[in-house]
């Protein structure tokens, strides 16, 4: 019989973290949030069926602690305050904030309480619901597969390597795994992770699933998702048109410096772009990008580099939107001459065993914010969440962003 699917709070992305204390040590610490669980298309086998398996690992989740070798591991990053890491010895997740129910086909899971509470559940509730879903697969053919595969992209990589020659030198190309929230398991995850760091230790920089970081001797990567910028759309005394320019202001606050990677596209990059001021371009050591066009949204962050008279060589373009090796190769090569760059690859890593057994394209968004409803423009089709026509009506409106 499987184990426990987490079986260590450390193991979610370090994000959550950073976001989690930029909010507990802010004017902030007091909001109330939503946060809904969504499957964007059609699961190969219903989801509603998985309802008490999911509710038996949530109820394990919220039974454990935070334990002192990984309080000693968060306190170790420079970042990390000491008040905060001492907030997570006392931490554990409260089971009465999330609901677990079913309609039809669908399971409907809904994190509602305290934000600085609540936030914590959505990285381990997409892995429980994904490996849950994945354990129904034939496993040790899945498997072959996934090595088969993992094998193809290891030497894809070294031919790149050869390809590339000596301009690595001088413009190197840097992967991370980003897979956790959609892995096919925590075992399989950690076997990606260690071949692909014994295999590509010059491309290979890091996780940002923070137990193997720490397992594993790897930097831990993240800076900031959508919810911590959607929040200061739902905050007192920060009007709506402002909430970009305040949760910037906010973060540079909290870390001085450290994790400089902004998120580009909450009400798409255009409307980005018209806050992130010389102030912030450079404050800011780069950009994500998760939605829309790459190459496009690259061209226009150098666009307003130059146009801020910032060498955008010394700023780092980070790419993460549905990434696969080959997409990543091409990126570098038509970027990494003018900037520095960065591949964030989640699904592609953890969890591509081919069409015979499909990953879950599941997310959980936060989608109310002290009884306010927040949304996502999203650069990409079919990725804008909100639950209020009206509000996205009026944030499309403020931000001059079409529908």
């Amino acid at each position: 019989m499987s184990g426990p699917v987490i079986s260590s709070l450390l193991e979610t992305d370090l994000y959550k973290f950073t976001m989690w204390q930029a909010l507990f040590n802010s004017a902030y610490n007091d909001n109330e949030a939503e946060y809904r669980f969504v499957c964007r298309r059609p699961p190969a086998m219903p989801l509603a069926a998985l309802k008490l398996a999911v509710v038996r690992e949530v109820e394990h989740l919220c039974s454990l602690t935070f334990q002192e070798d990984e309080l000693d591991y968060l306190r170790s990053l420079r970042y990390m305050k000491s008040g905060f890491v001492d907030f997570l010895s006392i931490f554990r997740l409260q089971r009465r904030f999330l609901s677990i129910e079913t309609r039809g086909d669908a399971l409907e899971i809904v994190a509602r309480g305290p934000q600085v509470h609540v936030m914590f559940f959505e990285i381990f509730v997409l892995a429980i619901v994904g490996e849950l879903h994945a354990r129904r697969f034939p496993r040790e053919q899945a498997l072959l597969e996934g090595r088969r595969r993992l094998a193809e992209k290891i030497e894809r990589l070294r031919g790149f390597e050869r390809e590339a020659g000596v301009l690595l030198a001088e413009q190197p190309f840097s992967i991370f795994d980003y897979g956790l929230r959609r892995r096919f398991s925590a075992a399989w995850h950690e076997e990606v992770v260690q071949t692909l760091t014994a295999e590509l230790p010059q491309f290979f920089k890091g996780s940002s699933n923070v137990y193997l970081a720490k397992k594993h001797g790897l930097t831990p990567i993240g800076t900031m998702a959508h919810e911590y910028l959607q929040t200061f759309q739902a905050v007192r005394d920060v009007p709506l048109r402002n909430f970009q320019k305040a949760a910037l202001d906010a973060w540079v606050q909290t870390y001085r410096g450290d994790l400089g990677i902004a998120l580009t596209d909450v009400v798409g990059m255009e409307a980005f772009l018209r806050d992130f001021d010389l102030f912030d371009a450079k404050l800011f050591d780069g950009l994500r990008h998760d939605s829309g066009d790459p190459v496009e949204w690259g061209e226009k962050a150098l666009a307003h580099y130059a146009k801020l008279r910032i060498d955008a060589r010394t700023k780092r373009l980070v790419f993460s939107d549905s990434l696969t090796v080959e997409k990543s190769i091409a990126l570098w090569r038509h970027f990494s001459q003018r900037a520095q760059t960065g591949f964030g690859i989640g699904t592609h890593l953890s969890n591509d065993f081919g069409p015979a057994y499909p990953a879950l394209e599941i997310v959980m968004k936060l989608v109310r914010c002290n009884d306010r409803p927040v949304a996502k423009l999203s650069d990409s089709p079919g990725k804008t969440i909100c639950d209020d026509e009206t509000f996205l009506a009026y944030l499309r409106s403020v931000f001059n962003v079409a529908g």
